[in-house]
């Protein structure tokens, strides 16, 4: 039967995804589209705006990156068919180094399943690059074929020059309603090796979608005068559960 998707995906991408647990797929927003994203998260916004992970619910110039009809699509096909339910939103901006040494830090290698365990675990992301990103200027890092081993033992980030630290507490809830709390941190995977990293090259509206099992993070932005902006969209498979509850409440991508 033949794709109706608005980005149909081909058969060699899919099993690239399948092979490697990330796809890059170019083009999915025009220039046009992201810059409008990026002139409306200039303008004035109330404190504490980029810490709400829902605003694809409340949004309307969230809920057009979140639900683009491209992201969506290329979603849907990597998901095996099932439809996209959105968990979370977020916008990132790492500034350059300017006259520092470094510019702002990066995200501890990490899988996205240490942050929001899902049953079954259908957990993905798609990451748009929001400007030109590489490893100059803190873009995207990913271990291909990592999402094949399940989740990997991972303690606390102390890589204090290269990555965030933090710690924060979530109110859980099971199926059955059961709820406790856990303590999440900024994750790292231990005995990761270094020459399995992948930088990654995005360009402009170009997106990558990995798997909730992929590896993945960015290091700090040690360019001069690079911003690095990205959007990243969560979702999983209709019917699976996400167990934190700040995130909990699903909202279908169509």
């Amino acid at each position: 039967m033949p794709t109706t998707e608005s980005l149909p995906l081909s058969g060699d991408q899919i099993a690239q995804y399948a092979r490697d647990g990330y796809l890059v797929v170019e083009h999915l927003l025009t220039d046009a589209e992201v810059d409008a994203f990026v002139a409306y998260e200039a303008g004035d916004k109330p404190e504490g705006w980029r810490e709400n992970l829902r605003h694809h619910a409340d949004d309307p110039m969230w809920a057009q990156i979140a639900t683009h009809p491209n992201v969506v699509g290329a979603a849907r096909q990597l998901l095996g068919g099932a439809a996209p339910m959105l968990v979370q939103t977020m916008y990132m901006e790492r500034q350059p180094a300017g006259d520092a040494e470094v510019g702002s830090k990066g995200i501890a290698l990490h899988q996205d399943l240490h942050y929001l365990p899902t049953d079954p675990p259908t957990l993905m992301a798609c990451w748009i690059a929001m400007n030109d990103t590489d490893a100059g200027n803190g873009g995207l890092c990913v271990v291909p074929g990592s999402h094949t081993s399940g989740l990997y033992e991972a303690t606390k980030n102390d890589d204090a020059e290269e990555h965030d630290a933090w710690e924060t507490d979530h109110l859980m809830r099971d199926r059955s309603g059961r709820e406790w709390t856990q303590s999440f941190y900024s994750f790292d995977i231990d005995g990761l090796d270094e020459d399995a990293i992948e930088r990654l090259t995005v360009p402009k509206g170009a997106g990558v979608f990995f798997s909730g099992y992929t590896i993945h993070g960015s290091y700090a932005n040690r360019s001069k005068d690079r911003v690095r902006r990205a959007f990243a969209t969560h979702f999983v498979s209709d019917g699976s559960w996400v167990e934190r509850a700040d995130v909990q409440e699903l909202v279908p991508a169509t």
